[in-house]
């Protein structure tokens, strides 16, 4: 089988293009039940998933796990609120790359902000500033997406390789790529975090308080 680099980066860069995130006025104003919560994400999140109607969303094990995990708020009369869908599509994407712990630092702002009233700084005000961030970023993203891609058509061009060889390289070096920037921007979001729960304080003490190990003499 014959790999055509250009034509699948190009198809999944036009792809990216299509992000359909859920906007502030689309999320329903009035409370519902789980089955309609998880009707709902499943409707408008299966695009964000891998496999795009295979893969799970949130399951009602999954939303029942985090309000134990005390990353949202329990169902007022097994009801969930626009509140409770806007932490659930923050929680929906950082699910991926951060632990529970880390997503509970990060949105305990956010949770301190549940349900307050529209004249002050609430959910709703929060995640349409989000919604914005994320747009202007898309483009930037693609350009830089790009650009790493262009530079691994760089590589192994000096190699005695065959064309399907040299294609399948290139690629090696162009997911290397992708791996490395998502690596050191989540070791600087675990930094951040653990900055903020004192936790990089606290193994920096720890490790102070280790003695070294005095050789034993013969």
């Amino acid at each position: 089988m014959t790999i055509d680099n250009d034509d699948l980066i190009n198809s999944i860069m036009a792809s990216l293009g299509r992000i359909d995130a859920i906007k502030l006025e689309d999320i329903p104003n009035i409370d519902l039940y789980m089955d309609q919560l998880t009707t709902f994400m499943d409707e408008r999140l299966k695009k964000a998933t891998r496999h795009p109607g295979e893969d799970k969303i949130l399951t009602k094990t999954m939303i029942n796990n985090y309000a134990k995990n005390d990353l949202l708020p329990p169902p007022v009369r097994k009801k969930y609120s626009k509140d409770h869908l806007i932490l659930l599509i923050f929680i929906f994407y950082l699910k991926n790359i951060l632990s529970i712990n880390d997503i509970q630092t990060l949105l305990e702002p956010l949770k301190n902000r549940f349900h307050h009233s529209d004249d002050e700084l609430n959910l709703s005000k929060i995640y349409e500033l989000a919604y914005e961030l994320q747009k202007e970023e898309l483009e930037p993203c693609i350009d830089d997406l790009k650009k790493k891609y262009e530079k691994s058509l760089t590589t192994f061009e000096d190699d005695n390789l065959s064309d399907e060889e040299k294609k399948k390289m290139q690629m090696f070096s162009f997911i290397t790529l992708l791996s490395y920037d998502v690596y050191v921007k989540k070791l600087l979001i675990e930094k951040i975090l653990d900055n903020i729960t004192g936790a990089g304080d606290n193994a920096a003490k720890d490790k102070k308080k280790e003695k070294p190990a005095k050789d034993k003499k013969k």
